[in-house]
């Protein structure tokens, strides 16, 4: 056994527990506060904080994890995703907001901020898509203004995963026109002018995605990440470094659902034959493949940076996931939504995916210019 297949299969037992409790979190995302207990949940709510700051990397036998490899990520997220990905993502811990937090931050942020992680189990958001503009840095109206001696954060958010819980929030806002009047800053969400309301979604209902509002936050001169960062690496460059770093898990998320709802089908027809059987070993196999795929973007993040194979892995890991999903209804029963209700969840999360982190005709055009530029390896 290799050092993933260890990390696999540790993974694999922590789903049958986010499994376990898939629906009735569906039913009530606040119950998360509930199985902070469960391996998976608390192993995710220390997930990439680093060792200077008390992160312990995951033993398995011989193997030591420090969660910091793109490659690790897929693995883990794959596995999780089967057992229940809207778990996954309810899960307290730095997420997306932890990446960014240690690309831009200074030694006190990321003292506060991972600190904070270790303490005691930390909900955190990352703030940057807005109502009507989604995630379009160039159309970004969220803003940062100097007034009467102190900076002053203004705006709305919108589909933001956690906020409403978080207790930490990453935001971005312009300073100035262009992609280089963009940054972000670090915020406390007990701040006057922060309030988070959760929306109504037919899918990853266990993420609580929220619409912000920032009435006049104040903003003290320490929260803004990347002050002591020259511009280009900060703002929206520092945005695009941590979605190309995470874009293999979020395709390892489609790639899990898909997976799941294959051994659904396995395991309610076992005895199918025909073309039924035919199509099931067919669904398998591209499943295999685009984990081939989801792993060699993987690599290629951890490698160079770049996110342009992610995005093609992206792509069809989430289409994968809505096609197994309807196949398993057509391969169960004409009603198979209403009686299987752990298969219509699936359904519904797939279909969420796809909007996390760009759709696929976003990163369509994002692999298109990487093939352009020649910058799109494996």
């Amino acid at each position: 056994m290799n050092e993933l297949d260890a990390l696999r299969g540790v993974a694999r037992e922590w789903a049958d527990d986010f499994r376990a409790s898939a629906l009735e979190l569906d039913r009530s995302p606040a119950r998360i506060g509930e199985l902070l207990d469960l391996p998976g949940v608390r192993y995710l709510s220390t997930y990439g904080v680093p060792r200077e700051f008390g992160g312990a990397p995951l033993e398995i036998g011989a193997h030591r994890f420090d969660g910091t490899t793109a490659v690790e990520r897929v693995v883990v997220f794959e596995e999780l995703a089967r057992g229940d990905t809207g778990m996954l993502l309810a899960a307290p811990g730095p997420s997306m907001s932890g990446v960014l937090v240690d690309r831009l931050g200074d030694p006190a942020q990321r003292e506060w901020f991972f600190g904070r992680m270790m303490s005691a189990p930390t909900w955190t958001c990352f703030a940057l898509t807005e109502p009507e503009r989604g995630s379009d840095a160039s159309l970004l109206a969220t803003s940062l203004r100097e007034e009467g001696g102190a900076l002053v954060l203004r705006g709305a958010k919108r589909f933001v995963g956690n906020a409403a819980r978080a207790q930490c929030a990453a935001v971005f806002a312009r300073t100035g026109p262009g992609l280089g009047g963009v940054t972000a800053v670090l915020l406390d969400t007990d701040s006057a002018g922060y309030h988070a309301t959760p929306l109504d979604t037919l899918g990853l209902r266990g993420a609580q995605l929220a619409a912000i509002t920032l009435a006049d936050v104040e903003v003290a001169p320490e929260q803004v990440l990347g002050r002591h960062l020259p511009r280009s690496r900060r703002g929206i460059w520092a945005a695009i470094g941590v979605f190309n770093r995470l874009r293999p898990a979020v395709a390892a998320l489609g790639l899990g659902i898909a997976a799941a709802a294959h051994r659904y089908v396995l395991d309610n027809r076992p005895a199918a034959q025909g073309n039924d059987r035919d199509r099931i070993e067919t669904l398998g196999w591209k499943i295999d493949a685009t984990r081939a795929l989801v792993l060699q973007a993987a690599a290629a993040v951890d490698a160079t940076g770049e996110g342009y194979l992610a995005s093609a892995a992206k792509a069809r890991a989430c289409a994968l996931a809505e096609e197994v999903t309807l196949a398993a209804c057509e391969l169960l029963a004409p009603a198979a939504r209403a009686a299987h209700p752990l298969l219509d969840k699936l359904i519904r999360d797939a279909r969420g995916v796809e909007f996390m982190e760009g759709t696929r005709n976003i990163q369509q055009l994002n692999l298109f210019q990487g093939l352009r530029s020649g910058r799109a390896v494996g």
